[in-house]
């Protein structure tokens, strides 16, 4: 039975639909080795085990009388604490929100309860999100599968963990500049960014609302396929058969997303490279002068509008935020409603400019992150080391967040080295599909 721990979401549905595995059973498997994992508490906020164990029970059942609601019915998976489940603390990995316990499921883990999927409980993250480095001594700093000394990455660091440890089949994150696909690369994982709008956030504590998006984090392509399905109701996910890389146009984005970037993930993002040219695709380079025009008004937009919503109880109870996460809520108090506005209509006008330019690629490709996961110790003893490390975190990844698109990380097999694939809004189908064959053609 230990083997299912390591065993993919979309292998294990299959095995339950099969008869070869019971759900009450794989259900047993992952909450005893989350019991007995060091780790447990530094992964998981909380474990729900009563409503998994009731969840998988009546999966059973389904399965045993053929009524299986989809391909991950009976299939337990983990959730960030920003989902709110009733009857169950959501305090998104802040004590300004200690105590919070919502009535009613968010609508995306309501969907995912429809479909089957049986909820282990609630994992640790960065304060309200706002940190792609997975540091966070208010609750709880989850580990890395690499590196006992390095942050996960974040802001859905339990997230990652509690798959990379084996604590999940998948694990639902939300990514508003980076937070699914930085921990998943740093965690050797495969993580989708959904477009913004695309799946539901209501009942989801928000950050920044017209960026925050959900998404998967999984051991495979199809895991987040699967997931993305259940996510939205939907008993089939896109079909991922017959796809190859072969005459497909993928552009390498040059520029600023290279600068500074690391040798370790540099090469690693140059070798999967090679592999895609070795399996058929057409490679070339590319620069965006929207990029290097949008990324400084990261400050305005993002921060602004996390201010707006967090500011008022941040002002009241400053001293319940670590000081790094709280002076970067702070920095949207310097922009005024003008400029807001203003930043948004020139990046609409620079998102229909990136649209038109790239329209000729299957995707555009880069480094997920183009640092290595940073050491922890040195993140708390070095302010300017912590700033420094979390913005070079986040300014890959935030390409996809500042053209609104639907993105994905793949590893590379570099340890936490990834490689990220940029598709377009509402693109997912195409981009999982052409995510398979590059998933194909690193293996």
């Amino acid at each position: 039975m230990q083997e299912w721990l390591w065993a993919s979401a979309g292998e294990l549905g299959r095995r339950i639909g099969a008869g070869e595995i019971d759900a009450e059973a794989l259900t047993d498997t992952y909450l005893s080795a989350i019991k007995a994992h060091p780790d447990r508490d530094r992964i998981y906020t909380t474990v729900t085990e009563t409503r998994a164990r009731a969840e998988a029970a009546a999966a059973a059942r389904r399965a045993r009388a053929g009524q299986r609601r989809g391909p991950l019915d009976g299939v337990p998976v983990s959730w960030k604490d920003l989902f709110d489940s009733a009857g169950t603390a959501t305090e998104a990995g802040s004590k300004l929100l200690e105590g919070r316990v919502p009535e009613q499921d968010a609508e995306v883990l309501r969907a995912a309860t429809m479909a089957g999927l049986v909820c282990l409980g609630k994992t640790h993250m960065s304060e309200l999100a706002f940190s792609g480095l997975g540091l966070n001594p208010m609750t709880a700093t989850p580990p890395n599968v690499n590196d006992a000394n390095a942050v996960a990455g974040g802001s859905s660091s339990g997230a990652a963990a509690s798959v990379a440890f084996g604590l999940a089949a998948s694990a639902v994150g939300s990514d508003t500049g980076g937070s699914v696909r930085v921990p998943a690369a740093w965690n050797d994982l495969v993580g989708l960014k959904t477009t913004a709008g695309r799946v539901s956030l209501r009942g989801a504590v928000p950050l920044a609302e017209r960026f925050d998006t959900v998404g998967p984090l999984a051991r495979n392509v199809e895991d987040c396929a699967l997931m993305l399905a259940a996510f939205e109701g939907r008993r089939e996910a896109v079909d991922l058969r017959d796809v190859s890389l072969k005459g497909m146009r993928l552009a390498v984005l040059q520029g600023l997303v290279m600068e500074d970037t690391r040798d370790t993930p540099r090469d690693a993002c140059a070798h999967a490279v090679d592999r895609f040219r070795d399996a058929g695709a057409e490679v070339v380079d590319f620069v965006s002068p929207e990029i290097d025009e949008a990324m400084p008004m990261s400050g305005v937009l993002f921060t602004s509008e996390a201010y707006g919503i967090w500011g008022e109880r941040i002002a009241a109870h400053p001293e319940k935020m670590f000081k790094p996460v709280r002076e970067r809520f702070e920095q949207g108090r310097a922009f005024g409603a003008a400029d807001y506005v203003a930043s948004w209509r020139r990046l609409e006008a620079l998102r229909a400019s990136w649209a038109a330019r790239t329209a000729g690629f299957d995707a555009v490709i880069l480094p997920t992150a183009a640092n290595m996961p940073p050491d922890a110790a040195r993140l708390m003893e070095d302010g300017e080391y912590y700033v420094a490390e979390n913005l070079l975190t986040l300014r890959n990844t935030r390409v996809g967040n500042l053209m609104g698109l639907a993105a994905i990380t793949l590893p590379t097999g570099v340890p936490s080295c990834g490689v990220m694939l940029c598709g377009v809004a509402h693109g997912e189908e195409r981009l999982l599909r052409v995510a398979r064959a590059a998933e194909l053609a690193l293996s």
